[in-house]
């Protein structure tokens, strides 16, 4: 049984057996994201020791300026993941295309394929607020021993294996889950192990938080603005209280545990929404769910969407179960 205190190495061995896979895979993969998460959380704690704030000079395939940070963590991943004999195919919202591992070798037996948002927030960086990190695993459909194609990523996120999160702040933590409910695991830093500190992690069903970036609200469409005014308007446990950190990974993480809403909608200046669909809201996605919340793109089940394309962007609702309901309820008068 799962026990306060058990080192992450401990949680994922006696819990090998709820993996639908399970083979050792997923120990190596998950041990995989655990050793570069290390990495990347040294780098970032050093910020504004050495010269790894600020921008890059560069910008990604999305069209944003990167910072220095997300260079460093994109290739640690990609290194790590790289070198695991399990990992088929990597994904990143830093690359403008998916990166096959092993494609030539007619053995290569590797079945999954990692999606990954390698620093999310990492604007964030220079005034020292929390940035995390956001991945998500999927079995690849095409057959081994065959280099992946892209029908390997799009997939619905339903499709998920496991997802999860790491968040670099006062403490270092890494939440995932394979399906079988969320836990989460505190980074001691003086010898470098995670340790289970929240088992069973799972959202309130009714929260007192909402988290948006209301700089935008002229706009929002009509459905989100109304629902901000319910949120504002002192009625029963209302008014909420309005909290937004500005990196998908605090803002989800403090909510998941204090319950709240977030949400990224289209406006009329981002039509299509701001978030990555497989990077980012997929696995927050399957997170959420997982810990008894809700996640929708105002509408429609988020895990339920059928990608199009690698670096698809959709709007996003998603936290305590009956705070989106609210929202979707809201958006559906509105349409």
């Amino acid at each position: 049984m799962s026990r306060k205190n058990q080192t992450l190495g401990e949680f994922i061995i006696e819990n090998q057996s709820e993996f639908k896979y399970s083979s050792g895979e997923l120990s190596k993969l998950i041990n995989a994201i655990r050793l570069a998460a290390k990495v990347v959380n040294h780098e970032v704690n050093k910020a504004g020791l050495v010269d790894i704030i600020g921008t890059a000079g560069d910008t990604n395939v999305q069209g944003e300026d990167q910072q220095k940070l997300d260079v460093l963590a994109n290739q640690t991943f990609i290194q790590t993941l790289s070198k695991r004999e399990i990992v088929c195919g990597i994904a990143s919202e830093e690359e403008e295309d998916f990166i096959s591992i092993n494609s030539l070798d007619e053995n290569n037996q590797n079945k999954y394929v990692v999606l990954i948002d390698p620093l999310d927030g990492s604007s964030n960086i220079d005034v020292n607020v929390s940035v995390g990190t956001i991945f998500s695993v999927y079995r690849r459909i095409t057959p081994l021993g065959t280099p992946v194609t892209k029908e390997d990523f799009l997939q619905p996120g339903r499709n998920q294996v496991a997802a999860g999160y790491i968040i670099y702040g006062t403490s270092t933590m890494l939440v995932y889950t394979t399906g079988h409910g969320v836990n989460g695991f505190t980074l001691n830093p003086a010898i470098g192990t995670f340790y289970l500190s929240h088992p069973n992690m799972q959202y309130p069903k009714d929260g007192k938080y909402y988290s948006i970036n209301e700089g935008n609200y002229i706009h929002f469409p009509k459905g989100v603005k109304s629902y901000l005014k319910y949120c504002q308007m002192e009625e029963g446990d209302r008014p909420y209280s309005s909290r937004y950190i500005g990196s998908l990974v605090s803002d989800f993480h403090r909510n998941m545990i204090k319950g709240g809403i977030y949400i990224y909608p289209k406006s009329s200046v981002a039509q299509a929404g701001k978030l990555r669909l497989l990077y980012e809201c997929n696995p927050m996605a399957f997170i959420a769910e997982q810990a008894g919340g809700r996640a929708s793109d105002g509408f429609n089940r988020i895990l339920d969407i059928e990608p199009s394309e690698l670096h698809q962007r959709v709007p996003f609702f998603c936290g305590s179960y009956n705070m989106v309901k609210d929202a979707e309820r809201f958006m559906a008068e509105a349409q």
